[in-house]
């Protein structure tokens, strides 16, 4: 059992397959490349912090508790809001206040974000800077 390698004739043929490893070797220089010039994606928030220490507060601030019922039930300090208009009208008179009052924010552990999210959005929308969201403990 002999295998023919060669032509009878004596003459070499043309080969007809593409050599591919250097191609290969190209494309993977070119993607590891690649792979170390993409910026690390980093999932986190700027945030501009203030620089230097504080002035020493005078009086303690005031303190606004807004929970958030399992049912979506708005509370400010312990008092039932009756309407998202009431909530609105009482975040206007805490933004108009000279000395803005801190927003400690409670939601319940069974509530849907969603009540949380209008809350929050309503903080936002009327300008309260000073917003604290408490009770984290709760959901470790």
């Amino acid at each position: 059992m002999a295998m023919n390698v060669g032509s009878s004739t004596g003459e070499m043929e043309p080969m007809m397959d593409i050599n591919t490893t250097p191609l290969i070797d190209v494309m993977l220089v070119l993607l590891i490349m690649l792979i170390i010039t993409i910026p690390i994606q980093l999932h986190s928030v700027n945030i501009n912090m203030p620089i230097g220490t504080p002035p020493p507060q005078l009086a303690p601030p005031e303190i606004v508790e807004i929970a958030v019922d399992f049912d979506g039930t708005v509370y400010w300090n312990a008092q039932v809001v009756p309407s998202e208009s009431d909530l609105e009208q009482r975040l206007t008179n805490a933004a108009s206040e000279a000395v803005q009052p801190e927003i400690h924010l409670k939601p319940n552990k069974l509530v849907a974000y969603k009540y949380v999210a209008a809350v929050m959005a309503a903080v936002q929308r009327h300008g309260l800077t000073k917003f604290v969201i408490v009770g984290n403990e709760q959901f470790a």
